[in-house]
């Protein structure tokens, strides 16, 4: 994930809070802040130390981002995304992970439409 679609800046972090709407399931928070001017989504992201060691976290982090990048095309452009890991992550393996996560964004409403068959067998 390319630096310039990453939010890094607390202070977006905290608009993002403020100004944007939440979603969740057992996994996962996201909250959303629609940007009409961005040409490509962003995503932040929080790994509590309640979860686990900094490896744990490292690792779901990077679980997380792969996700997106696999999903980037299903994605709209125009929102800021803050990921928030809860701590049933920690059990979970990748295709887990992205299960969830497409699970969190298509009840926000963030994903387009799908393409046939992509999330079955990956």
């Amino acid at each position: 994930m390319k630096k310039e679609f990453r939010v890094k800046k607390n202070k977006e972090f905290q608009e993002a809070f403020k100004k944007g709407k939440s979603f969740a399931n057992r996994q996962f928070v996201v909250y959303i802040l629609r940007k009409e001017e961005q040409n490509h989504f962003r995503i932040g992201l929080s790994v509590s130390k309640k979860i686990g060691n900094a490896v744990m976290r490292n690792q779901i982090k990077r679980y997380i981002r792969q996700a997106f990048i696999e999903l980037e095309e299903e994605i709209k452009p125009q929102f800021d995304l803050i990921v928030i890991a809860r701590k049933p992550v920690a059990e979970m393996d990748f295709h887990e992970v992205k299960k969830s996560l497409i699970h969190v964004l298509k009840v926000s409403r963030v994903l387009n439409k799908p393409r046939l068959g992509n999330t079955k067998n990956q």
